[in-house]
């Protein structure tokens, strides 16, 4: 009886995180897409092992180089190697992919729960201005917003979030508004705490999984933004190896020499898919439908 009831309290111990984690796990598109993630993520961190060559080392003798055995990837119109390129690239891309969705997300939190909350006139104005702000398309708001403040990291990385932000808004509200007239908030409440407590401590914790979720689905496109905003030259500038900007070099050349496209695509493709079958994967194990 003494060792039934260990592992029964064990089992309720577990943490809502660790039970998460346990569901994604479990989840075989899920499984896949983390393994993929992780592959793609330690290349890119390990660029400086791993790459054959250096970033912006050229080879005169090799230029557009087939794929081949000195070359694996081939070689661009500089002779550089694209494979190594692409490595060191991976950095940026999945750097602004992140940083925009996250960025995004938290800005969202922010504004979504003071609409939720304090409700009233606050909440109608934010709304209003929500609406105005999710009817124009966010690659447009992307490239007005580049081409005000001019390329870079940061710069691009403002204009990526800035999509992110109604989507946020709009599921933090609605899941506050589900959730504000629980008693534990009204017990919250009775004992004095701050609204601030009561909104960033007590409410927003079982609240916030939609936004996770939104997030983490939103970090592949976001990648795939930040490589179009790029392509047409307002992101990362050359020489600077970001997967979008390697696109942009070789779009003129796609005829003959279609490997300096193809490969950067691939990249990008092959992480956007790790990052979406995560993302299912998320959804379904905060599902608490879905929980027993």
């Amino acid at each position: 009886m003494t060792k039934y009831n260990v592992k029964t309290t064990a089992s309720k111990g577990t943490s809502l995180w660790g039970e998460t984690m346990q569901r994604i796990w479990k989840n075989p598109g899920a499984k896949v897409g983390i393994i993929m993630l992780l592959i793609m993520v330690t290349a890119c961190i390990s660029a400086s092992v791993l790459a054959p060559y250096g970033v912006n080392e050229m080879d005169l003798k090799n230029m557009y180089s087939t794929p081949g055995l000195r070359h694996i990837c081939g070689t661009d119109g500089m002779g550089r190697d694209v494979f190594s390129r692409l490595l060191y690239g991976g950095r940026y891309s999945l750097a602004l992919g992140l940083c925009a969705a996250v960025f995004g997300s938290v800005i969202g939190i922010v504004i979504g729960s003071i609409a939720g909350y304090f409700g009233g006139k606050a909440e109608t104005l934010i709304m209003r201005l929500m609406d105005i702000w999710s009817s124009l398309p966010s690659i447009l708001l992307c490239i007005l917003i580049s081409a005000a403040l001019g390329s870079g990291f940061f710069n691009t990385v403002l204009a990526l979030s800035v999509g992110n932000v109604p989507v946020g808004v709009r599921l933090i509200r609605g899941q506050i508004l589900s959730e504000r007239s629980k008693e534990y908030l009204e017990a919250a409440e009775s004992i004095n705490c701050s609204k601030f407590s009561i909104m960033f401590r007590h409410l927003l914790p079982n609240v916030v999984s939609p936004v996770i979720v939104d997030a983490t689905m939103g970090i592949g496109m976001t990648i795939t933004m930040a490589a179009a905003l790029s392509y047409i030259g307002l992101g990362v500038q050359p020489p600077t190896p970001e997967w979008g900007a390697m696109l942009a070099d070789a779009r003129t050349h796609i005829l003959n020499y279609p490997h300096l496209i193809m490969f950067p695509g691939l990249f990008i493709a092959f992480t956007v898919l790790a990052i979406n079958l995560i993302g299912d994967g998320l959804r379904d194990a905060m599902d608490p439908k879905l929980r027993k």
